[in-house]
């Protein structure tokens, strides 16, 4: 395994306790970093910490839907550490499985507050932060949906592909300082996500991707590291692909 230095950083990982970013924290936490996982579900973030088992990670009962407990949440870990270097936008949700003519509108903003609402708020939150340390790196977590809209997920789709063009924004906003924004569009990973949608809807993404295979968590976390250590001095307002080969543009 490559070894990406992150010592003396401070990294904040939502969404850190399952799936993508259990595998993104844990991989911040060899690489030496400093991580607190934001989500809001408590008994499952202290089963990471103890599976982790590390004094550089702690955790925060965050709801990332609320821009004011996002600005108090990173007040606390500042005065804490002195400084956010690395944000991750991993939390997120699938929504249910039905055509547009059929999805409830309480369903699609949901969705859509989780998914996208939720990434510009901690952006926005954030971003004047690393400004003033002159140092940064954000990593929002998409999907391949949001570039090729998979049927019956049109929240989710339409979620993703708003962190696709909110990432290149404000990777272009930023360009001149010392930040990148990028974005990774994964293929679909056997993660608790999959307890959210059906098996014909599985079937259906598998069925896409040329590798005939689920990507690997750990193959992600690879590439969020990358993305977030110095190494990666220049790409920004960049979508990097997971796909297995299912993306064409």
């Amino acid at each position: 395994m490559i070894k990406f230095d992150l010592n003396n950083r401070v990294a904040i990982v939502t969404g850190g306790a399952q799936g993508f970013g259990f595998a993104i924290t844990e991989r911040f936490i060899d690489a030496g970093a400093k991580v607190i996982i934001w989500d809001i579900d408590e008994d499952e973030t202290k089963k990471a910490l103890n599976k982790i088992n590390s004094k550089n990670l702690t955790y925060r009962i965050v709801d990332i839907t609320n821009f004011e407990k996002i600005i108090q949440s990173l007040k606390e870990v500042e005065n804490k550490h002195g400084k956010i270097d690395i944000f991750v936008n991993n939390a997120g949700i699938a929504g249910i499985i039905k055509t547009v003519a059929d999805y409830p509108v309480e369903e699609w903003n949901r969705v859509i507050n989780l998914n996208l609402n939720s990434v510009f708020y901690c952006c926005k939150a954030v971003v004047p932060l690393m400004i003033k340390n002159n140092y940064g790196r954000i990593v929002n977590i998409a999907s391949i949906a949001g570039k090729e809209g998979n049927p019956n997920a049109s929240a989710y789709s339409a979620s993703k592909a708003g962190v696709i063009g909110l990432t290149k924004s404000l990777g272009k906003e930023l360009a001149l300082k010392n930040i990148a924004v990028n974005c990774v569009t994964p293929a679909a990973a056997k993660t608790r996500i999959f307890d959210q949608i059906t098996q014909e809807h599985i079937d259906y993404m598998l069925s896409k991707i040329p590798r005939n295979k689920f990507v690997k968590v750990e193959e992600l976390a690879s590439l969020v590291t990358w993305l977030c250590s110095e190494e990666n001095s220049f790409s920004t307002a960049a979508v990097f692909d997971l796909s297995g080969g299912r993306a064409t543009y």
